[in-house]
This record gives C-alpha cells, structure tokens and sequence, in this order.
C-alpha cells in the first residue's frame, strides 16, 4: 500500500513489464487486451464514475486480487463511443492502492481539522453516530440533522441508500446540483425541465456549434472526438475570453469580456430577426412568441379576463399548472391550447384594442413583438462595445448560425456560474430556437455539468411512501436562514462522494462553524482521507467503484451500465448501502427491514438493480439484469434509435413541454411553462420588477460585490474564475501522485502578462491571491491567452497541498431572488456563483 512511484517502476523494470504496462495504461490496446491469456489474470468489465459525465467502461484486470491493470472496455454498439476513457481513469489506481486510502472507521479524539482519529470497529462507529443523531434529534428535531446526494448518475443503488434513509428519519436533504453550484437556472424558467443535453454521438450532426464557456478538450476527453468530427460536417466557434485548449482546436474563437455572453447573444438574435432568418411556424407553435402581453401590467392575457372569449375559456378543461393564454390569428382573438401544440398559424407581431370582462379595454401586444422592442437596444455597435467582439463578426456569425442549421449551443458551467448566469441562459436559448434547431438531430443548447440529471424513475427505491423529505437549498445553509431553512437550525452533516470544507462554496465557511461547535457532529463516507474527512468526527471507509455493485447512467453516452466488483473490497470498507442499513438499524429497527437486512450487501445490490430496471418507466422498459451484466445497454428515448435528442418528442409528436424530470412529478416542473410551450417572457412579479420579464444583459458585480463593498472595483481589481484541471474532476485525483507529477506538484494560476507585469509576478512565482473573505495560493503562469482584467485558478485542489488556505474562501454564497420563486430540488432552487467573485494578487517573497 506504500509503495510510491520510483519503487513501482522499478518493480516493474524488475518484471521485465515496463513496456507493456506503459502501453496498457496510456492507450488503448485493442480488442485483445480483452483476454486474460496464459497470465492468469481475471478480467471485470464495470464502470469509471467520478463525477466527469464520463461513466467510461473499463475491463478491470486482477492478478493475486489485485489490479494489475485498467484498460478501456470498448464495448459499445456505436464505434464512435470505442474507446472511452482518459489518463485519470487510466491512474485510478493510484487512489485505489494509495496512502490516502482509508482503511477501517474512525472516531475522531483531537480538535476538529487536526487529523487526530482512532481507529474504530464498525459496529462502534454505527453505534456512536447513531447516538449521536439521536441525541440532536431529540434536542433540535431530526431537521437538524442534514444529508446531501452527490451526483446520482454515477450510482442510483448506494445514493439511493442515503435518500431512502433521509425520508424515513424526516432529516433535511440538500440537492447535488445546487450544492455544487452547477444548476443551470435558465433550463426551468425557459423550457420547464432541469437539464436537457445531447449526447456526443450527435455532435457531427450539428451544421454549426457555438461553445461557450465549456472547455470540451480538457473537461469530456472521451468525448471530444465527435466534436472534432462536427467540424468536418459543419463548423464549430468558440466564444471565451480565454484561449482554452477547446478555443485551439475550433474553426474560429472569439475573445470577449467576462459576463457578457448575454449582450452578445442577443445581439446575434437581433441580426437573425431583423434578416427576417428566423423559422416562423417554429415560434408560432412551438414558443410563446404569439402570446398576447398586457401593456398597462406587463402580465400575459389570461384568456378568461377576455370578453370574447370568457365563455370558450370557462369550457376547457385543463390541468392546474397550466394556464389559457390569448393569441391573435388574422387580426382574431383566439385561445391558445396548453395541451395541444397544433398549428396556430398565429400573428407574431402586433397590438391590439381589448375589451375585459369588466368592461373596460386595454392594449396588449406579441411577446414577439416585445422582444423586438427590447432587442433595439442591441445594435451590433452597442454590442460590440459591451463584449469587445467586433461588430462585422457578431453579424456574421449570427448569418452563418441561421443559415446553417441546426445549431447546437454548448452553453458551459463556467459561464453560467454567475449572478446573472441565467439571463444568458435564456438569452442563448433565444438562439436554436429562432432557428427551429429545437427537437432535431444534431441542435439544442446543452449544458452538460456533472452526472445529476436522473435519467429514469428512481422512485420505487428513493422514496418509500412512508418517509419525508425536508429539502433545503445548500446556500440557505451556508447562510444560515432561508425559506426552507429549520427553525432551529441545521446541527449535524451526513455526506458521502463529496469533499464540501474543499470543494464547496465558502469551505472556510464550514469550518468555521464546525471549530465553534455550531455543526455539532459531522459523519463522512469516503475512501480516501479529504479534508472533508478530516474536518469529520466520524469517518467511514467506502468502497470504490472497482469493489462495488452499482447501476450508472450519464448524459454525453446515454447507457445504463454495470458497476461490477473486479476486487474484493479493500480492508474494512464497504458500501453506502452497509452504512445506510446499519444506521437505519440502530437508530430504528422498523427502519431496517427497507434494506433488505435478510440478504448480502452484493445480494441487496443487485435486487435493487432489478427493482430499479423493472419500475423505471419508459426509459428502461424491457431492459433487465442480465442484460446489463452482459454490456452497457442503451436507454430507451422518444428518439429514433433511442439517440439522446432533447424535445424530439414535443416537437414531432407535438407533446406539450415540458418532458418530465426525474424523479420530480410533472405538475411540479410544467407550471414553470404555463403555456405548455417554450417560454421567453415571465410575468411573475418579481421578474416584472427586475426588468427580466425577457432575457437581457446586465452588468457584472452591481448586484453582489460593488452592492456589499462600493470600494470592491478598487481594491480587488482582478475578477476571479477556476476551471476545471486536466488533471482532476474536481477534487477527486487531488492526490494522484502520477497526475501531481504531470503538475510539478504545484496549483496554478494564470494571468495575462500585462496584469503580471504590474503586480511585479514573473512566471513559476508563487502568488497569494486574496480578498476581504480569504486567501489561497498557487504558482503563476504568464499566459496572453488569458485575458486582460481576469485571474484564472485550477480548481479541485485540496487545502494541504495549498497549507491549508482554500480558493473557495474567496467567494461568497450569493443568492439571486428570482432563484426563489419557486422551489424544487435540483431544478428550481438558489445555485452558486462561484465566478462572481473579486480578488487580487502579490508575489509571495518569503
């Protein structure tokens, strides 16, 4: 278990293998590597599931019950998807075998952050969480006690565990996606799901991709080859302010300003609209672009407020969360149908003189007619000089996206990670839907940030009927009040496959209030020793996924696959399912008969799988156990052959939006689309006072750092993003010893050599980066792909490789308003802004 990188390559020269190892674990090495040959290795097809969206098939090869080697599995039906995999599913071993690795629980014996443990039996260490929780529940109520679910794509079995116990003790839960600050808002409030995304096979079907803000090269290697397949097919732009390695590889970049993706889109809206190069009927029956807007309250016309048509409205029977709105056809009021997405044939453009059921009249006017107002303010110079884009390339671009269908925008995390991340998610949108590139092969907007969104009906295991789920948005947490926060509030942590006092928001946060005594207990179930561990008063030792039985499924390879044990696990660690039966058991027993306690951990693993596959809807019907041992096997879609094409089904069976997403129930997620359609213009009150009715662009930081500090702009003159490593998905591979290596064990940050040259910082010095809420460190990099203004950080680090300082205690858990009309996890609730965020910079001289 000690042995570090020297000693096995010389082991290995010993062996006489090196040559071959080298190949094995750097490239793919063919269907042959398929077979154990005279070696008598063992070979276990399962699944990598770090939180990349990756999910990569790998053929596990053990020799002794050791793995000797990992080697991409290749098995796919499409041979565009063989093989997938990348340098840190390849070094995987390196957590599996090394130092960090925890073996046996833990109970904690000095001050919180020390690292001080004793080691711990289980049934101990059950036994005194279990104490633990009861004695906050009885003090506080069991809302105190807090759990959260980590991107349930890379396992629904043993996530599914921590759920199903949550609902049966009525604790609070916190969403992944929101606590790891990755929810796109602008899917909900536009097209009333959590996330819809494309998977990579349909990439080449694009006529023209406009990436933003996803750095696709560095961040989905296994995927990235269908994007250089698009370019033969159609062309591919990338618009960041960086020079990524995504930007090298593009027909064209487009360097702008930071945060100002919104300002652009809507100037490339503008030139699709007034070149009259938009898909009318698109709008007209597929958007709420007909949609009558009273002038006087700036709300939609409900149709039965309407004199003309009160009678018809007071007929039609509709869902709840649906709404009648008003249209007008040849100069004719009409209802339009919430639940029928026929031809309208309606009038775009308009206004109109309408007599209300009170006898009063008011004029009304097209949200298309209202976008084309707004979009006045967007001229190309205007826009030209808000992005620093020139004028002639917006307007071309904006031609060439038009008449180049379909269009897929690739609209990534680091873009949307700021206060206003989603105004330039509907503003983007506006873009493949005025070009009709909704629904088709090959077009859309994705966002693809992590494994989160539920691809099948989890219900039948997550949620037994007779549990309660208090659900809690991570940010009301962080800051200690909220809606939905407990009266008295949140006392103990419960998490697993997560690192928050590193990789959260405000980690110094956390600790803070975990030194104090505020967070009164924290349990943590990992395989490796994170700072999270060791900030823990519990720890538990998890299996990998190399030593468990697990069912997975991502976005950018639609299938469901095995996770399958290649080695026994290692020393005492077992399964999320194990803790979460044998907490259910002591804390009590009636509790414990909901994780099959007559059957094995292996046993109850792959009878939930079969639960799973059995009840999971449409998407897995027909797909059963066997099946899944055998190979990964695609899901079932709307979509001719089962591709993973977002809305196919509104569009071509003309099924009202939104589709659903798991495991929310419909009515929650259609009352965000009243209409039943794509929708631009919100009238809640609250988007009506913030002049957000439609998408527009607002500046950078009024809202947030200049709103706390008006002295912000002067003192921290750098805005402050990270992104993502090569080297790590996250913080997972953090202690990668071989990836390290590759880093010359040192965190990075960049800046543009003008921003350098002020602050005296020459390259490979070590730098502080600081504002008025932290401090971290890292090595400079000088790079002018880096623009002007802006300070860039690889993320995912944890805090004893930066002594013990952490980036994420420079940002701060700013919440917009709007994020809180409505609430439902993991879809419509607040999410962090990391990137909205000041700092500075000064060499480190000592």
């Amino acid at each position: 278990m000690g042995v570090n990188r020297r000693e096995f390559i010389k082991t290995s020269l010993a062996a006489g293998a090196l040559t071959s190892l080298d190949l094995k674990l750097m490239r793919f090495a063919g269907p042959e590597a398929a077979s154990a040959g005279a070696s008598g290795e063992t070979i276990t097809r399962t699944t990598c599931s770090p939180n990349c969206t990756g999910a990569c098939g790998f053929n596990v090869h053990v020799k002794d019950g050791r793995i000797t080697t990992l080697i991409q599995a290749a098995d796919y039906p499409e041979d565009s998807y063989n093989p997938r995999g990348c340098l840190r599913g390849l070094s995987m071993m390196n957590l599996v075998y090394g130092k960090d690795r925890i073996k046996y629980p833990l109970i904690r014996t000095g001050p919180r952050g020390s690292g001080e443990f004793r080691r711990a039996s289980w049934d101990e260490a059950l036994d005194y969480t279990a104490d633990k929780l009861k004695k906050i529940t009885k003090k506080y109520g069991p809302e105190a006690i807090a759990t959260t679910i980590q991107v349930p794509g890379t396992g629904y079995v043993h996530k599914g565990a921590f759920v199903r116990l949550a609902g049966l003790a009525q604790w609070t839960i916190h969403h992944g996606y929101d606590q790891n600050g990755d929810l796109p808002m602008f899917w909900p409030m536009t097209f009333g799901v959590q996330t819809e995304e494309l998977e990579s096979l349909e990439w080449p079907n694009a006529g023209y991709t406009i990436v933003l803000g996803s750095n696709l090269v560095q961040t989905r290697l296994p995927d990235v080859h269908h994007l250089i397949e698009a370019k033969k097919t159609g062309k591919v732009v990338v618009v960041d302010p960086d020079f990524c390695s995504t930007a090298s590889k593009a027909d064209e970049w487009v360097s702008i300003k930071l945060d100002t993706d919104a300002a652009l889109a809507l100037g490339l809206a503008r030139v699709i609209i007034d070149r009259g190069l938009y898909d009318k009927a698109f709008l007209q029956d597929f958007t709420d672009m007909p949609v009558l807007v009273r002038k006087d309250t700036g709300k939609r016309l409900p149709a039965e407020q309407v004199k003309a048509l009160k009678a018809q409205a007071d007929q039609m029977k509709i869902p709840e969360y649906r709404d009648l709105f008003v249209v007008s056809r040849e100069n004719r009021l009409t209802i339009l149908d919430p639940e029928h997405l026929g031809s309208t044939h309606a009038d775009l453009t308009g206004s109109y003189r309408i007599e209300l059921t009170d006898g009063t009249t008011v004029e009304a006017v097209t949200v298309f007619s209202l976008l084309r107002e707004m979009l006045a303010e967007y001229s190309l110079e205007t826009v030209a000089q808000i992005t620093g884009a020139p004028a002639q390339t917006i307007e071309r671009i904006a031609v060439e996206a038009a008449t180049r269908t379909p269009l897929h925008i690739v609209y990534g995390a680091s873009n949307y990670q700021w206060y206003h991340g989603d105004l330039k998610g509907r503003a983007l949108s506006l873009l493949p839907v005025l070009t009709g590139s909704i629904g088709v092969s090959g077009g859309g907007i994705s966002t693809y940030a992590g494994q989160y969104r539920i691809r099948f009906d989890v219900s039948e295991w997550w949620f037994p009927k007779e549990g309660k789920l208090n659900w809690v948005p991570y940010l009301h947490f962080l800051n200690g009040g909220g809606p939905r926060y407990p009266e008295k509030g949140i006392k103990a942590m419960i998490g697993g496959w997560g690192n928050p006092f590193d990789q959260h928001n405000m980690s110094n946060a956390l600790k803070d209030r975990s030194a104090s005594g505020d967070i009164e207990f924290v349990a943590t179930f990992d395989f490796n020793m994170t700072t999270t561990c060791m900030w823990s008063d519990v720890v538990f030792p998890a299996t990998t996924w190399y030593e468990n039985y697990e069912l997975t499924a991502t976005i950018l390879h639609p299938y469901l696959q095995l996770q399958e044990p290649a080695i026994a696990p290692l020393f005492e660690a077992r399964t999320g399912l194990a803790l979460m039966r044998g907490l259910a058991k002591r804390l009590n027993p009636d509790w414990e008969t909901y994780f099959y306690p007559d059957l094995d951990d292996t046993k109850a693993s792959l009878e939930i799988i079969d639960l799973l596959l059995k009840t999971g809807g449409m998407e897995t019907r027909g797909i059963t156990l066997d099946m899944v041992k055998k190979g990964p096997v695609r899901l079932h879609s709307t979509a001719p052959d089962d591709r993973q094409v977002p809305f196919y089904e509104q569009i071509h069976d003309r099924v009202p939006f939104p589709p659903p997403s798991y495991p929310a129930p419909l009515p929650a997620t259609a009352r965000f689309v009243k209409s039943g359609r794509i929708e631009f213009y919100k009238d809640e009150d609250l988007f009506l006072a913030e002049g957000e009715q439609l998408p527009v662009c607002k500046p950078t930081f009024e809202d947030t750092e200049y709103k706390e500090d008006p002295d912000a702009l002067t003192k921290y003159r750098l805005r402050f993003v990270t992104k993502n490593s090569l080297y790590r998905v996250h913080s997972t591979h953090s202690n990668n010893v071989w990836l390290n290596e590759l880093q010359g064990h040192k965190p990075k940050m960049f800046l543009n050599p003008a921003d350098a040259a002020e602050r005296n910082i020459a390259a490979d010095d070590l730098v502080e980066v600081y504002n008025n809420r932290g401090k971290t460190r890292a090595w400079a990099v000088i790079d002018p792909g880096c623009r002007r203004g802006t300070l860039i950080f690889e993320q995912g680090w944890w805090a004893k490789y930066l002594q013990d300082q952490s980036y994420n205690s420079l940002t701060r858990a700013w919440i917009k308003p709007l994020h809180e009309i409505y609430f439902v996890p993991g879809i419509w609730s607040p999410t962090t802004v990391w990137n909205e965020c000041l700092v500075d910079a000064r060499r480190i001289t000592t």
